[in-house]
């Protein structure tokens, strides 16, 4: 079983920047994807940016410029770069991985979840 913690979240002003950071632990062979999801309240959950095992990267519009994802594949750990936060990245962000283990389908690719960090923009 794969764990995912991350840390990070909080309370920051609008203008101003956070890190978030995620660490995987537990049996794994190889890591397909990791990335970055949030959910604002009373909204769905979206994906924020996305990094391939080859290295490539996705951004949501709405970051473009102002988040910047960054990967380890050997130390299983993904953060996320925030700056120049608004009031709309208000969310609760959710790292996540696809990951090549053996599971409850034997060998196979399989997506886990952290538990999800708080981040709030507020004056």
């Amino acid at each position: 079983q794969v764990q995912l913690v991350e840390s990070g979240g909080g309370l920051v002003q609008p203008g101003g920047s956070l890190r978030l950071s995620c660490a995987a632990s537990g049996s794994m062979f190889s890591i397909n994807a990791m990335g970055w999801y949030r959910q604002a309240p009373g909204k769905e959950r979206e994906l924020v940016a996305v990094i391939s095992g080859s290295g490539s990267i996705d951004y949501a519009d709405s970051v473009q410029g102002r988040f910047t994802i960054s990967g380890d594949n050997a130390k299983t750990t993904v953060d996320l770069q925030m700056n120049s936060l608004q009031p709309q990245d208000t969310a609760v962000y959710y790292c996540t991985m696809n990951v090549y283990a053996l599971g409850y389908r034997g060998h196979s690719n399989y997506d886990f979840w952290g538990q999800g960090t708080q981040v709030t923009v507020s004056s």
